[in-house]
């Protein structure tokens, strides 16, 4: 099938070229190799679009090129199913889709940005998929993630749970940037037991944007998903700027640093999980749960409760907020400065909410390093007035695990052994020098 018209269609077909043909383009002194792109709604009758080795789309004018069949596509080419273009013999993974900009496109006439509407206007931009898994197509909703709650986290969960029963080797969840690390941190939190990949994947650019990061990351979630040794709730983007490789991480220890870097998302406070390029998995970190073969045990247990807030500590916080925030929520973290502190004169406010049976934990919004309140007088203090340390979990985290914890529990001791408990490789015993950001090319050899 060829997916051009006029010009573009007569020159290709009389080469005998289709969609997906790996083609070599000449145009004066420059040379282009790549895969032939099925044509954009916007493109006109004189371009075409190749998908070059690096992971970039470039559109190339007919005027003056020469061109060549370097290699036919190993995709079958019959007018059909998406799902045919997949070999059912390769390892099942379904592709989870939830919205965001990586099943996104821009709209050039507006320029806004408008969802995929059919699966195959996503999968027809990544043919290497194929080649890894045989992936489904799954479209559970389209939201962009700044507007998911907890009922979305659930949904995603149960869609995650029943694939894995019905005998997926691993799953992707294609999500918005903005908060997956948050639902990375609830799905880490709701399927137990796990035994299976399962990974979030994004894009910081639409995938028909020549710059976009989408290739990449779904190719190496598809390798994770289909090949990896790992089985944990990940998320898998760029760990560079170009498309060299993608990191790994794991679901409690992701955030997104930056707003449109194409390496946004870093892990906190332990090394990624593995580094995945278009041909390899190399993994980083050891503690990690091992893919188990056959049938999945993992259960599900999404009992959470979403009247827990996130507050940021800041000079000057006055006490009173914590008691509007108390009336309303059933339990709160406090992103504190440093090791964990806050303003002396709210700490008799958190030993009064305390008191009424509402749970308050201690984050620091350093975010790398731990929370430790034995040091100074104030962390002292916070602790005598029952407030819960975080250790090294991220504010965002810790958030999550709360809803969780007072999902199962409102009994003060049982959240606070619940809350102090490793739960999803979330809490480490030791945070090395090694894992501090400036530090990753020179102390890990990357």
């Amino acid at each position: 099938m060829l997916h051009y018209r006029g010009r573009a269609k007569r020159v290709l077909e009389s080469l005998g070229i289709q969609d997906y043909d790996r083609i070599r383009v000449r145009r004066g002194r420059l040379t282009y190799e790549g895969i032939l792109i099925p044509r954009p709604e916007i493109l006109d009758d004189d371009h075409i679009i190749l998908k070059l080795d690096n992971g970039y789309n470039v559109g190339i004018s007919l005027n003056g090129a020469e061109i060549e069949l370097v290699k036919r596509s190993s995709i079958i080419k019959e007018e059909r199913a998406e799902l045919g273009r997949f070999d059912p013999r390769k390892p099942k993974v379904p592709l989870i889709v939830t919205g965001g900009t990586i099943t996104s496109r821009v709209e050039y006439s507006t320029g806004a940005v408008k969802s995929y509407e059919r699966p195959e206007e996503l999968l027809d931009k990544v043919p290497e998929l194929a080649d890894i898994a045989y992936v489904e197509y799954v479209p559970l909703f389209a939201e962009f993630s700044e507007n998911l709650t907890k009922d979305h986290w659930t949904r995603i969960a149960e869609e995650v749970y029943k694939m894995l029963k019905g005998g997926a080797e691993g799953v992707i969840i294609a999500h918005g940037t903005d908060t997956m690390h948050y639902t990375a941190a609830a799905l880490s939190f709701m399927l137990r037991n796990l035994d299976k990949p399962v990974i979030l994947v994004g894009s910081q650019r639409s995938i028909d944007r020549p710059s976009s990061d989408a290739v990449l990351n779904l190719i190496a979630s598809a390798k994770m998903a289909a090949e990896g040794e790992i089985a944990d709730v990940m998320i898998v983007m760029h760990g560079s700027p170009s498309d060299e490789f993608a990191y790994a991480i794991r679901g409690t220890r992701a955030r997104k640093m930056h707003t449109s870097r194409r390496d946004a998302f870093q892990p906190v406070n332990e090394p990624p999980l593995a580094l995945v390029s278009r041909n390899s998995i190399k993994v980083i970190n050891p503690r990690y749960r091992r893919r188990v073969k056959g049938e999945s045990h993992v259960f599900l247990d999404a009992k959470m409760d979403d009247k827990v807030a996130l507050l940021y500590v800041w000079p000057g916080m006055p006490a009173e907020l914590l008691s509007d925030v108390a009336d309303r929520f059933n339990g709160f973290v406090l992103a504190g400065t440093g090791l964990g502190h806050t303003p002396k004169w709210i700490i008799p406010k958190i030993k009064e909410i305390v008191g009424m049976g509402k749970p308050v934990v201690i984050a620091s919004q350093c975010l790398f390093g731990r929370v430790d309140l034995k040091v100074y007088e104030t962390g002292r203090r916070l602790l005598e007035a029952g407030a819960i340390p975080a250790d090294d979990m991220l504010p965002e985290v810790a958030l999550v695990k709360l809803m969780y914890v007072l999902g199962h529990t409102k009994d003060m001791d049982e959240v606070s052994k619940m809350m102090r408990a490793n739960l999803s490789f979330e809490i480490g015993s030791r945070i090395s020098l090694r894992d501090f950001p400036p530090c990753w090319g020179v102390c890990n050899g990357l």
